[in-house]
């Protein structure tokens, strides 16, 4: 225990120390904090980290009301979330790694006029010595796989996030093994960051960021450049890297409930088309996000009529197919036959949802409804000389099947027929029983004894 510390708990009344600093952010002496023991480096926790502290609560009097030092378990929080007492937030975001300190918390910063029955009065300046150990960066990844780590730097205005589609405008540094690899201003709609070099991980996290945030963000390969790298910025195979990030602004874009038909159509329209020039560029997860715009601009719409109502069910029906598409190329094979019926819902004559739906079962090696599918391709496109090359493959294959299946057939009966046999050729166990008697009354008075039964 530190000089300082026995002198505090062998006075009355607890007086901050001549070394005692305002660090409450309107410098109205709400919470002083005065430095036992320094931390180690530079860096401080930030708003979203969590943190794992030892602490010692006093009332002004000396009375201890809680100590997790006493129970012998570091305590954890989430930094900047009202988790813990307004004093604690302000600071131990002061604290480095290491450091040991005092926190005295006028009433406002601490429990106020109600205090927090029965230990703690009303009105109460408390007094906490506190000892930070660790901090951890908030994951903000969607599968919580500490993929996409956030450190707040500074704190965003208002509580509006952008969305997809929203168009943003950043700052970028980026920085891997400590050497910044690019700092740059940019634009851009969010979810189409790759058209202009922003990784996966940075669309992401910027869904989360308030206007005006500045954030340290740390990437796992996965949500930067993967297992190939970068080598424009001399980035390797499987690297994380880390960004500064600041939103300087963004515009979402108009919720399709506050627009007009006429509006939804129009959108939907720049979707199908920016997602076919993805498809073709080979980006199949781009185009799917396209795709599926279309569906949310339209497939709940009610006020579609006439013209409108046939625009809408055209949009919807080629939106189905495309994503239909491109799930066949990500050989997601059942999401593939979920939105190509879908499609034929629309247009049940549309050759192309039989056809994608038959390449789906092909994949499924379910040949029979796959070879239906490409019958009705047929049916309703007689020149498709595709489908009636795969229903030729179909039939070889459910010829296979066929044979394979006469083939196991043939073998079950042949071997349930040899159990017969071996079942036929063996003695009962009553002809066992019968035979052990008789090789019993081989002796003399034996035989004599069942002769004199038989006669009887």
């Amino acid at each position: 225990m530190s000089a300082e510390v026995e002198k505090m708990e062998s006075q009355e009344t607890y007086t901050p120390g001549p070394n005692a600093v305002d660090i409450s952010p309107n410098q109205d002496k709400g919470v002083l904090k005065e430095i036992i023991t320094p931390g180690e480096g530079d860096e401080t926790p930030c708003k979203g980290n969590k943190v794992s502290v030892h602490y010692t609560g006093r009332l002004l009097d000396g009375t201890k009301f809680d100590s997790s030092v006493d129970r012998g378990e570091q305590f954890e929080f989430t930094l900047g979330k009202g988790e813990v007492i307004k004093a604690w937030d302000i600071g131990v975001a002061t604290m480095k790694k290491g450091e040991k300190c005092i926190l005295y918390c006028h009433p406002d910063y601490a429990y106020g006029s109600k205090g927090s029955p029965p230990k703690i009065p009303e009105n109460a300046t408390l007094v906490f010595e506190v000892e930070l150990f660790k901090w951890q960066m908030e994951d903000i990844s969607s599968d919580k796989d500490n993929g996409i780590l956030r450190s707040i730097i500074t704190n965003g205005e208002g509580v509006l996030t952008p969305g997809e589609g929203s168009n943003v405008e950043v700052h970028l540094v980026g920085n891997y093994n400590g050497k910044q690899f690019e700092e740059r201003d940019i634009k851009f709609e969010l979810g189409e960051g790759c058209e202009v070099g922003i990784v996966e991980g940075i669309e992401i996290a910027l869904k989360k960021f308030k206007k005006g945030e500045k954030s340290k963000i740390i990437l796992a390969p996965k949500y930067a450049w993967g297992s190939t790298g970068n080598s424009d910025f001399d980035i390797p195979p499987n690297a994380t890297v880390e960004y500064e990030v600041t939103l300087k602004s963004f515009e979402k874009e108009k919720e399709s409930w506050n627009m007009t038909i006429e509006e939804r159509l129009e959108h939907a329209l720049i979707s199908k088309n920016k997602g076919t020039k993805y498809f073709h560029s080979n980006k199949f997860e781009m185009a799917l996000k396209q795709y599926q715009k279309i569906l949310s601009y339209l497939q709940y719409d009610s006020e579609a009529e006439g013209e409108n109502k046939a625009k809408k069910d055209a949009l919807l029906c080629a939106g189905h197919l495309n994503i239909a598409a491109c799930y066949l190329n990500l050989e997601k094979f059942g999401d593939v036959i979920e939105h190509a019926e879908k499609a034929i819902e629309i247009e049940p004559k549309n050759p192309k949802g039989h056809f994608r739906r038959g390449k789906a079962y092909i994949a499924l090696q379910e040949f029979e409804k796959a070879k239906e599918n490409f019958m009705r391709v047929l049916e309703y496109d007689p020149s498709n000389t595709a489908a009636k090359k795969i229903i030729a493959v179909c039939n070889a294959n459910l010829k296979k099947q066929l044979e394979k299946e006469k083939k196991m057939y043939q073998n079950i009966f042949k071997k349930m027929a040899e159990e017969r046999e071996k079942e036929t050729a063996a003695p009962s166990s009553s002809e066992n029983q019968n035979n052990d008697v008789n090789e019993k009354m081989e002796t003399d008075d034996e035989k004599q004894a069942a002769q004199e039964t038989v006669s009887v």
